[in-house]
């Protein structure tokens, strides 16, 4: 038998495996954006409502109402933006994953293909060798 079917398995092996560090590498920095961009609202949004309790508890009490509405857009505008930044990390992470994922699966294609004929031939080659005897 020919000890070129088994280097072939570990060469798919290998290419696995490294393919599988590339996607969850590429996965970590995904999520290493978003941790960064939670932390960075959390420390704002603590800054914000100790600045905000501040201001409500020096206000008098007709004063609350119109500090409470004119926070309703400046929340929504930051809602909006902070969807956006998550939009934009999970579009990259995908795209990132993607565009790697079509070429790896031709060339898992092509391996498969390779090993299955490489099997193939020495199958045959081992048939021929018993019927020659």
């Amino acid at each position: 038998m020919s000890t070129l079917i088994p280097q072939r398995l570990v060469d798919a092996q290998n290419t696995g495996i490294q393919q599988l560090f590339a996607f969850s590498s590429t996965a970590f920095d995904g999520l290493e954006k978003l941790t960064q961009l939670n932390l960075q609202v959390v420390k704002a949004t603590l800054a914000e409502n100790e600045a905000l309790m501040a201001k409500a508890l020096s206000a008098k009490p007709e004063e609350l109402i119109a500090l409470s509405t004119s926070l309703v857009k400046p929340t929504a505008e930051k809602l909006t933006a902070y969807s956006r930044h998550v939009y934009e990390i999970m579009s990259g992470v995908q795209s990132a994953l993607t565009a790697t994922a079509p070429s790896q699966y031709q060339q898992h294609a092509r391996d498969a293909q390779g090993f299955v004929e490489s099997l193939t031939k020495s199958a045959s080659l081992g048939t021929n060798i018993v019927e020659a005897e």
